[in-house]
């Protein structure tokens, strides 16, 4: 298996899994943003995205999907889910949200903050982290009521919303963390699979403008 990886990328959670679940596996670490900083690998991946991984014949570019993907084909150590668990649907829906309603909002408002620093878009930066904030509600719940997102144990839907909520740290955003929230992200940067996958690469060091 071979993972493309940026610091602070989203490919973190697949490298993550990777190291949660000690698998071997090859890594290439290309600086952030690769198909800016490193145009030759859009021949690899011609979206110019991150993650992007390889396992015999098949391609994945979709970070939550890799952690599916690797907990469903080879041992998985407990950290996934079969159907007829009575906690499978919300399984799944954590994977889902972790991407489509907490991380997108957060690419916005690195974008415009950090990449594109334009004062005519800060309004737009500002409404996306809001956005994120809010969408932060049913997590809070949760986590108020449990340890863990499902099954009373770690999961890849821990992996998936974990580095969500590590972005929103990056990003600044973690000052509105609730003590929950703040205590379970604390907790999963504490495992040694997070400490061995994020050492593997220099993370986004970004100034406070939030």
């Amino acid at each position: 298996m071979k993972l493309w990886h940026c610091g602070g990328a989203r490919s973190l959670r697949p490298l993550w899994t990777l190291e949660e679940l000690g698998l071997d596996y090859e890594l290439e670490v290309l600086p952030f943003p690769p198909r800016v900083m490193q145009p030759d690998y859009l021949k690899v991946n011609s979206l110019g995205t991150v993650p992007y991984f390889v396992d015999g014949d098949t391609v994945m570019t979709e970070s939550v999907g890799i952690c599916q993907y690797l907990v469903d084909r080879y041992e998985d150590r407990g950290l996934g889910l079969r159907p007829e668990h009575p906690d499978y649907g919300a399984y799944l829906n954590w994977l889902h949200h972790s991407d489509a309603t907490l991380t997108f909002p957060q690419t916005i408002a690195l974008r415009y903050y950090f990449f594109e620093p334009d004062p005519a878009k800060r309004a737009v930066a500002d409404d996306y982290a809001k956005w994120f904030r809010a969408r932060l509600r049913r997590l809070d719940e949760c986590l108020e009521r449990q340890a863990y997102l499902v099954a009373e144990r770690f999961t890849v839907a821990d992996i998936a919303i974990g580095y969500a909520l590590y972005l929103g740290q990056m990003l600044h955003l973690d000052k509105y963390y609730k003590p929950a929230t703040a205590d379970y992200l604390q907790r999963l940067m504490a495992r040694p699979g997070f400490q061995r996958a994020n050492a593997q690469a220099e993370p986004l060091v970004l100034p406070d403008v939030v």
